[in-house]
């Protein structure tokens, strides 16, 4: 372990405590969430309760404690919570990653892994799951198998993000940040109404420039592509957002909920970048310039000119909470949410016309939970039901101009392709774009036509469809044997329904027609836009039983054994059968999880802080693909372990100064002397670093006559991942801290901010991601981590 690492560790033990963000600071005023400046009041169990009395491992984020922090996006927050992780790799494609298990599959067949709530409606898959925070109470990251709390999809835990509701009186905020790179955020709310109706209004818009040069189509720059459209630097965000939430109390029994949300984004590119395609005047690493240039055909074979998403998301939810007794509340949670995106990127990571994707996904889910909740002395209760139906598809069109696809492919199947290219002086594989930047494969349709034509542009297209229908009853039960003992016995029934479809539009290469191959590019039986379906039906049954024991008013013990379950999936593409081209049905068994897991929470007035440890026994465990058509597959890898130790705390020492800390320790892997997939046999699970740690300060002073300086630097640190299975150095990240800092001075006893923020002070180089869909094709592609941004800050309350 470095030398940063034990440090950290040190740091944590001398400070445990409750988890570092489950406390505001103490001179701020009461947050949502909190009964008071130091309890935070979360509803992991679907009812209020203080965070250290929640027999579960259970990290909450209050929105004052991220502002403090200066984090703003749940990338940005997991980096401070153990055992939570997420990869941005961008709005459409964000990797969630709780205990080393990762959500992030495209694909309309298969569902997904780590559930992501919002405002108590699941909202998990991939590409409609991204929202932006702004205007919260609170984020609560709950671990270990919640089935009977947040459905099917929390296997290993759930993310679930509470929006801020509308309170009595009028008040508002504003939050307005500017820096490096044009980076010009603005966040805010407007609250109004009365104890029978109340209205907010919350928004949040981000501006950025990109962050990773491509001088693709730069006029002003020598490249290969000048004359064509100058695509924008890389990494860049546009996006905007906004909620409008209405509170309807005709009386203390009865309250209701209705929340509108938009989100939306339009960002430049993602940064592929190859280790071998260089851009033109040579390689520059994976931090240097970029020379991504997308298709000539961009606008008609992928949706969009130029490289970058444009997505947008709608969600309503409506909820009705009745008091029918004492003791007995009736809630029921309704939600809709409808996902339309298109991203295009240029795979390859290189300036060849030759890996040129786009995915368009869209969706629409809809939601219902009724629940009953009883309470009483000795007792607590719930049962309910639960439907949720989701309608989507996944579409991945293609562009490459045919010779330089077959002159850069590695592909074994067009090997002697490449072989008489070679022997006509045209260097081919990995050396099909020079050292230079210079592209000797745009000669590859002339030779390879004998001068018939020097340049053949070819488009196809798949598209995967999922429609899904989950029906499930539920039910949990405490009881309190005596006032420091409780016990909890759970369980979900589920009945499922998963209908995929598939379909392709994959035509014949006319380069190989003209050498007597009748094939795809790709390879790809071609279904002609004929749409294929398969259909399955499910069962399962997922319990859970937890114990608390309060040895005393500061200190709690507890226990859980839980199942998760991840839903088969229903693998649909096609194959050539005898010159026919037929369905071809990949049945993927469930993913079962065991989590054993016992814990101990402090809590007093300066210290308080979770220590927890389990051990998590996968069967049938789920594993995803990139194969050399650029598709991911989902299969099988047998049997996984995954041991692990996580901490979090705070100490108050003064009232002025509060330390916080986060620690963990996972070891998941694949069984070794694996059978079922030995490729996998003894690999570390992706994205999931063995050690993570996290520290910081919150200092304030009082500066006399209304003022308050503030100050939170903090930092972070990760051990090496694995961004891809099987494990492979080369595409790994190795270990690294990153230093963030925000201070500054409030006036007006707190309604006026002035202030600085700055994230990855020392500006170290790191990579976000690796491997990806040019790594399907023999040559994976890096994606650098955020630089170092700076700047100021100014808000207003009143």
């Amino acid at each position: 372990m470095s030398r940063l690492l034990a440090g950290s560790v040190a740091t944590l033990l001398l400070t445990v405590s409750m988890p570092a963000f489950a406390q505001a600071s103490s001179s701020a005023p009461a947050q949502p969430g909190t009964a008071n400046g130091d309890d935070i009041i979360i509803t992991a169990q679907k009812t209020e309760q203080r965070i250290e009395d929640v027999p579960l491992t259970v990290s909450a984020v209050t929105g004052q404690r991220m502002a403090d922090i200066g984090v703003n996006s749940l990338a940005e927050v997991a980096m401070y919570v153990p055992g939570l992780r997420i990869q941005e790799q961008s709005a459409n494609n964000p990797g969630i990653v709780i205990r080393g298990i990762t959500s992030d599959s495209g694909s309309a067949q298969q569902g997904a892994r780590v559930t992501l709530y919002y405002n108590g409606v699941d909202i998990s898959r991939s590409r409609g799951a991204y929202q932006d925070l702004y205007d919260l109470e609170r984020v609560e990251v709950v671990k270990g198998p919640q089935a009977t709390l947040f459905g099917t999809a929390a296997a290993v835990g759930a993310v679930s993000i509470i929006s801020a509701k509308p309170r009595a009186g009028f008040s508002d905020a504003i939050t307005a940040t500017y820096g490096n790179f044009n980076r010009t955020q603005v966040t805010g709310f407007v609250n109004a109404g009365s104890d029978v109706f109340a209205a907010r209004l919350g928004f949040g818009v981000k501006y950025r420039d990109g962050y990773v040069r491509n001088i693709a189509g730069d006029p002003n720059v020598p490249n290969q592509n000048q004359g064509r459209v100058d695509q924008d630097d890389l990494y860049g965000q546009k996006q905007a957002g906004g909620r409008l939430s209405l509170r309807y109390t005709p009386s203390n029994a009865v309250t209701a909920d209705l929340i509108l949300t938009y989100d939306g984004q339009r960002n430049t590119g993602t940064p592929f970048k190859s280790r071998v395609f260089a851009p033109t005047g040579g390689q520059t690493g994976d931090f240097g310039v970029a020379e991504l240039s997308g298709s000539p055909y961009s606008a008609q074979v992928l949706g969009a000119r130029k490289l970058g998403l444009k997505r947008d998301v709608y969600d309503a939810n409506l909820t009705l909470s009745v008091d029918l007794a004492p003791g007995v509340t009736f809630t029921t949670v309704n939600g809709y949410r409808r996902f339309n995106s298109n991203e295009v990127f240029d795979a390859d990571g290189g300036p060849a016309w030759y890996l040129e994707f786009a995915e368009d996904a869209q969706g629409d889910q809809w939601s219902h939970e009724g629940r009953f909740n009883f309470e009483g002395d000795r007792y607590r209760a719930s049962f309910g039901w639960n439907g949720f139906f989701e309608d989507g598809f996944q579409r991945v069109p293609f562009s490459t101009e045919e010779g330089t696809y077959l002159a850069c492919s590695v592909s074994a199947a067009y090997a002697p392709i490449r072989a008489a290219l070679n022997a006509a002086g045209l260097p081919t594989g990995t050396a099909c774009v020079a050292a230079n930047g210079t592209i000797p494969a745009t000669r590859a349709t002339a030779l390879l036509t004998r001068g018939a034509a020097t340049q053949i542009p070819y488009a196809s297209y798949f598209t995967n469809f999922g429609r899904n229908q989950a029906y499930s009853v539920f039910a949990d039960a405490t009881w309190l044997p005596t006032p420091a003992l409780e016990l909890t016995a759970g369980a979900r029934v589920l009945i499922e329904k998963r209908r995929s479809g598939y379909e392709n539009v994959q035509p014949n290469s006319r380069i190989l027609a003209g050498l007597g191959i009748a094939s795809s590019l790709l390879g790809t039986a071609n279904t002609a836009g004929r749409r294929f379906s398969a259909v399955q039906s499910y069962s399962a049954i997922l319990p859970r039983v937890n114990a608390l024991l309060r040895v005393s008013d500061t200190l709690n013990l507890y226990g859980t054994v839980a199942k998760g379950r991840r839903s088969p999936v229903v693998q649909l593409d096609a194959q050539n059968a005898g010159g026919v081209v037929i369905p071809r049905v990949q049945l993927v068994p469930e993913e079962n999880v065991w989590n054993f897991e016992a814990g101990v929470k402090v809590a007093s007035r300066t210290l308080t802080g979770t220590l927890s440890a389990f051990y998590q026994s996968y069967r049938g465990f789920q594993v995803s693909v990139i194969g050399a058509d650029g598709v991911a597959r989902t299969q099988s890898a047998g049997s996984a372990k995954n041991p692990g130790v996580e901490l979090e705390a705070t100490w108050r020492p003064v009232s002025a100064l509060s330390l916080f800390g986060a620690f963990a320790y996972l070891d998941g892997k694949i069984d070794r002397g694996n059978n079922l997939a030995p490729a996998f046999s003894g690999a570390r699970f992706r994205l999931q670093p063995q050690y993570t740690a996290s520290g910081g300060a919150t200092l304030r002073l009082p500066l006399g006559e209304g003022m308050t300086f503030y100050a939170t630097p903090s930092a972070t640190y990760q051990s090496k991942v694995f961004f891809e299975l099987p494990n492979n150095d080369a595409i790994s990240q190795g270990g690294y801290t990153l230093v963030n800092a925000r201070a500054g001075v409030e006036l007006a006893d707190g309604r006026y901010t002035i202030g600085g923020f700055a994230r990855n002070v020392t500006n170290k180089r790191y990579l976000l991601d690796a491997g990806n869909t040019g790594g399907g094709f023999g040559g994976p592609t890096y994606i650098a981590g955020e630089p170092r941004f700076y700047g100021v800050e100014l808000s207003a309350r009143y």
